[in-house]
């Protein structure tokens, strides 16, 4: 199927920002710092609902303008080596195309292939002063659409990206004024520091694959029962929580069919910190406002703890460290502490080369599937391939009780990975 561009322009916010809110300082307290990095997603809209998708795209254009005033800092556009965003109103990027085929077709089987679901989002390989969000309105010729949204990390986390997301939704579909005013005041209890930097290139790693496992409620009922059956005390343990730990198990076990014996690896897992720390930061804050959790596999140690619980209580203790040591922060130098203690580790497990770097992320329970532009909720809502090693994303089922988790690893990897007998047993693949 082929993906033709339409046009393409800048969408510039409905009124001027302020000449005193034209620099804004990024909040720094993020996992990565890289101007660069993109958080990707596409919703995915029937045809079912109806509707000229050309009008649609003028009310998508008319309401992204009014929600960029309100989020005038997304449509600025970032300073390279610096922690500011230059507020100038350049705009959003909007891009138009058509696409030969049917959405059903695409859908068959529950996912898009890579490369072609990839072509339904923004290039997200930008210059570092290149626009902060960037929309791709992708027209099928049964009716249906897409919409590839991509945001700069640097000016927001998921949560910061699914506020936009939705707040443009409410915009076109009930009115601007119906949007509900987010704050943009982290750098005032977080004023710009040096801090260590984390960004791994991926680049001289070999041929990564995504693919999507999908965990129905059944399955994580099962988990949760298997687990709960060997943890002292009646914890019980969350949906990510088990998903996590049996996806950690099958990696463990994938190492040391490659290498011949266990190896230590590092679980990194997304953590805001909103409504976490002992400081008054509103619940609406825009910005960056994480910092991931961390548990460990010391291989020695745990030679003989690599059952499911074991991988459970790692990944449990880890969160829960997170939130005691999160409810003692009541500074901006407790923060400043926290947040470089936790990269400095990061970093250092990275490039130690006999221990494996796991990165997971959580957007379960975000509003993802409460987009509704005017012609009904999103279908289906998908991640996009981006470079990366080691990665996972987790994110609800449409249903909600389930969890899609998009893995990237390497290729050899992957197929040790997918055949992994729990894997196998819990995403209903035997």
């Amino acid at each position: 199927m082929n993906v033709q561009i339409l046009s393409k322009k800048l969408i510039t916010p409905s009124s001027p920002t302020p000449s005193h809110l034209r620099n804004y300082k990024v909040s720094w307290p993020s996992m990565f710092q890289s101007p660069l990095l993109y958080l990707p997603n596409i919703f995915y809209y029937p045809s079912s609902t109806g509707g000229d998708n050309i009008e649609r795209s003028k009310q998508l254009q008319k309401s992204l303008s009014e929600a960029l005033t309100i989020f005038y800092p997304f449509a600025g556009r970032y300073i390279d080596n610096s922690l500011i965003i230059d507020c100038n109103d350049e705009g959003a990027e909007y891009v138009e195309t058509q696409v030969s085929g049917f959405l059903s077709q695409l859908l068959e089987g529950g996912e898009l292939e890579t490369e072609l679901r990839n072509r339904l989002a923004p290039i997200p390989h930008r210059p570092a002063d290149g626009p902060i969000v960037l929309v791709q309105f992708n027209m099928f010729e049964c009716g249906a659409v897409a919409i590839g949204v991509c945001i700069k990390h640097r000016a927001a986390d998921a949560t910061s990206v699914f506020a936009f997301i939705n707040a443009w939704a409410t915009a076109a579909r009930l009115g601007v004024d119906k949007v509900r005013t987010p704050s943009f005041q982290l750098a005032s209890f977080f004023p710009p520091r040096d801090i260590p930097t984390f960004t791994p290139n991926f680049g001289e790693k070999k041929v990564e694959i995504q693919k999507r496992f999908v965990f129905n409620s059944a399955a994580i009922s099962k988990l949760k029962a298997v687990a709960s059956a060997n943890i002292n005390g009646s914890r019980q343990p969350t949906r990510v929580e088990v998903v996590t730990a049996l996806m950690w198990k099958a990696l463990t076990m994938v190492a040391r069919a490659k290498d011949g014996r266990l190896r230590p690896s590092l679980l990194v897992h997304s953590f805001n910190l909103r409504g976490k720390t002992a400081m008054p930061v509103p619940d609406n804050s825009c910005g960056n406002f994480t910092n991931p959790a961390l548990a460990r596999f010391t291989a020695d140690d745990d030679e003989n703890k690599v059952e499911l619980h074991h991988f459970v209580d790692r990944v449990h203790d880890g969160i829960r460290k997170r939130v005691t040591d999160s409810a003692k922060i009541s500074s901006d130098d407790d923060l400043f502490s926290s947040v470089v203690n936790t990269k400095t580790e990061m970093i250092e497990a990275f490039h130690r080369s006999d221990a494996d770097f796991y990165m997971f992320n959580s957007w379960c329970r975000m509003p993802v599937y409460e987009v509704d532009f005017g012609w009904g909720k999103p279908g289906w809502f998908s991640a996009v391939a981006v470079p990366g090693h080691n990665m996972f994303h987790f994110m609800d089922t449409k249903d909600g009780d389930g969890i899609e988790a998009w893995v990237s690893l390497e290729e050899d990897d992957m197929l040790l990975f997918q055949e992994n007998p729990d894997i196998k047993a819990f995403t209903g693949q035997e």
